[in-house]
């Protein structure tokens, strides 16, 4: 390269080579961050979880009774022990194949979200049946396993934030902290309906509005936005499972006789269309960008 004009030399030739010699000025220069650029983000996975809108909280809902129902009902038309087993494949088959898609996928997604609530019941009512554990104590345990995750997640990783799940150490924590979630909210349903004789109705109606209050702290109070989503999180739980009991059980058992099998059925077509249509808008939201 030649220079039309020598001061242009004498002044240019200095400063690129100063510009060389200092490794953050180099950064700084735009044909260079053009080609740092793609191999930064090559290193990054997608988020592999859902954005928390209005359908997020619909199909989380729906999940959480659809799990209470439909693991009553394998419960009580299997041996219970058998029943637990198939849970357990299920679960762990949904999960592995969670882990294994590279990006988020709403069909598998919401398959584990699915199994994780029909597990979590059964995982929840063992402990209550089977070894005896009080409703009162099993929510203790379950509470202080999830609060020890949190603090091991956030130790680790310094945040709690849904939408930094790209890396599989966070996604770990991530469905772990989930699955923690589910047993806490099946026990304090139980608590409140059954141990504090509240009834399956009043439980849920007491859940809603504690439900409210996370979105009224976030929206209103200036609320912290992951202490908000998780406390709201927890709580869908024993929401879900609550008039998942109402409207299931037998009315000897305090609830209106409409069935856990029917309830499953109804439940599950609802998140398959609601799943579908979350498909559908992925997709043409892909063909928009």
């Amino acid at each position: 390269m030649a220079f039309s004009d020598p001061e242009e030399s004498t002044v240019i030739i200095p400063v690129l080579r100063g510009a060389l010699a200092d490794e953050k000025t180099l950064t700084r220069l735009p044909a260079v961050q053009g080609l740092r650029t793609p191999i930064a983000a090559s290193k990054k996975r997608s988020i592999k979880v859902p954005e928390i809108t209005a359908l997020f909280w619909v199909i989380k809902l729906l999940s959480t009774a659809l799990g209470e129902s439909f693991s009553d009902f394998m419960v009580h038309h299997l041996d219970p022990v058998i029943a637990v087993l198939i849970g357990a494949a299920g679960f762990s088959a949904a999960i592995l194949l969670q882990f294994g898609v590279s990006s988020y996928n709403p069909v598998v997604y919401w398959l584990a979200v699915v199994m994780v609530a029909i597990f979590g019941t059964m995982a929840a009512d063992v402990v209550h049946i089977v070894l005896k554990v009080s409703y009162l104590h099993s929510s203790e345990g379950f509470a202080i396993a999830l609060a020890f995750i949190l603090v091991v997640w956030y130790f680790s990783e310094k945040t709690l934030s849904v939408h930094s799940i790209n890396t599989f150490r966070r996604e770990i924590f991530y469905w772990s902290t989930v699955i923690a979630t589910f047993a806490l909210g099946t026990a304090l349903g139980d608590l409140t309906a059954t141990t504090l004789k509240m009834g399956y109705f009043t439980a849920g109606l007491l859940f809603i509005g504690l439900f409210l209050l996370p979105v009224i702290g976030y929206f209103l109070l200036g609320l912290n936005e992951i202490t908000a989503f998780w406390a709201a999180y927890i709580l869908t739980r024993p929401i879900g499972a609550s008039f998942a009991d109402w409207t299931g059980r037998m009315p000897y058992e305090g609830g209106i006789g409409v069935g856990t099998g029917k309830m499953s059925i109804a439940l599950a077509v609802l998140i398959a269309l609601l799943v579908g249509y979350a498909v559908r808008r992925r997709r043409l939201t892909a063909k928009t960008v």
